[in-house]
Formats: structure tokens, C-alpha cells, sequence
């Protein structure tokens, strides 16, 4: 069934104009993503960010891993790549971390949901439950400084763009969402099981010892076959 799923969300996650996903070695339970970024609000406007994805076979009952392929300077990102967002936390309760089962993912999840929610991170980040403690203090303190890492690894992203790739611009993802909106008033409500998405929240901590001595990423249950083989 995982196979299956996947293979229907990365066919679909193709035809999207803010982000590129490919199999990495033709397995569709490890994905290479990038994110663009397309709002021109963004501190991120224009970057490219790659990442590994990598789903275990019993998705979508257990979520994915996720991990930037260059570490950003980020309140939520640990310097590994890897985030600090619920979404990405097995399902259930959990008493230690405080998050509640509707913060954590769940079967309802996509792919989609998960680089959606990575987006709103950028730029809206949890300073209160930082990975990156550094990162969550400069942001409060020095938010000049900020934004001159932030620029410093939107330019870096770019290096990641391929050859003969052209980068998107926000006009595109206003006419993808102009076609989405009369495909949606085109459907046969009856049949449809569309439904509304909830992000979740990042939970609190009362010390920065709790919160670097805190593994967001280890929850995660992740396919390691063939990890060791890829570049």
C-alpha cells in the first residue's frame, strides 16, 4: 500500500511549480526534494533548498524523515539538516515533550503537508523550542544579523539549482493556483474527501537545557535500507 501512495503523491507533487522531487536510485521510499521559495515576502525569496526524504514501509501510518541537505541557520533546524516540527513526530501523546496527538502526525498526512509546513517554518519560526538555541537567540536579539545568515544561505541554495533548470516565479504558482481553484469548482462534491489540514505547533520547554538536550528527529520510525549507498 506504501508503495502505491507514494508513487500518487509524487506524481502529483511533480505538476507543483514550488518544489522538484526526484527518486533518488528509482526507490520511491527515499525522495530527493527541493524547496523554492516563491513568495516574494520571504527573507527566503529565490532560494533552492534540497533535502532527503525518506519514508518507512509502513507509511503513511509512520511519518517520514526529513533532512536538509545543507544545514540552514535556523531557530528549528538542528546542524544536521534536520528539523524540530511536530508533523514529523510519530502519532500519539507524548508526555515528555508536551506535544499533543493533534500536533503529531497522522495518517491524514501527506507529503504535501509535510513541505508545506517545512515552507511556513522558514519563516515563521518557534523561537520558544529552538533546535538551534544560537539561532533562536539572534533572531530575538540581533534580527539584522539574522537576515544576513538567512541571505547567506539563500545564495549558498542556489549552488544546488541543475543545470538548465528554470527557477519558477511567483506569477507561476498564482496561474497553478488559479487552475487548482476550477478544478476544485469543477468537482462533484459528493465524492470528494477533501478536508482541511492542521499543521500543529512545536511544543514548549522551560530551560535551554531542555531544549538542546531535546532529539526532535529521533521519534521518527525511517527506512535505512540503502541509506549508506546514497551520495
Amino acid at each position: 500500500m506504501a508503495e502505491r501512495i507514494l508513487m500518487n503523491e509524487f506524481k502529483a507533487l511533480q505538476k507543483e511549480p514550488w518544489t522538484h522531487v526526484e527518486l533518488i536510485k528509482e526507490n520511491i521510499f527515499q525522495w530527493s526534494v527541493a524547496l523554492i521559495v516563491m513568495n516574494e515576502t520571504s527573507l527566503y525569496y529565490g532560494g533552492y533548498f534540497k533535502a532527503k526524504m525518506t519514508f518507512p514501509k509502513t507509511y503513511p501510518y509512520s511519518p517520514p524523515d526529513f533532512k536538509f541537505n545543507r544545514p540552514l541557520y535556523h531557530p528549528n533546524i538542528y546542524p544536521d539538516g534536520r528539523l524540530c516540527i511536530s508533523i514529523l513526530h510519530t502519532p500519539g501523546d507524548d508526555e515528555m515533550s508536551g506535544e499533543l496527538a493533534a500536533e503529531r502526525w497522522n495518517p491524514a498526512q501527506r507529503v504535501e503537508t509535510v513541505l508545506l509546513s517545512v515552507l511556513s517554518l522558514l519563516d515563521d519560526a518557534e523561537v520558544s523550542s529552538p533546535a538551534n538555541v544560537d539561532a533562536g537567540v539572534m533572531l530575538r536579539q540581533n534580527p539584522e544579523k539574522y537576515k544576513t545568515m538567512v541571505q547567506k544561505d539563500m545564495e549558498t541554495s542556489k549552488k544546488d539549482i541543475p543545470e538548465g533548470f528554470v527557477m519558477p516565479k511567483s506569477e507561476d504558482a498564482f496561474k497553478a493556483a488559479k487552475e487548482e481553484d476550477y478544478n476544485l469548482d469543477s468537482m462533484d462534491w459528493a465524492d470528494s474527501d477533501a478536508g482541511s489540514v492542521d499543521f500543529g505547533s512545536d511544543a514548549d520547554f522551560d530551560s535551554d537545557e531542555d531544549l538542546e538536550g531535546m532529539d526532535c528527529g529521533s521519534d521518527s520510525e525511517v527506512l535505512q535500507e540503502e541509506d549508506d549507498e546514497d551520495d
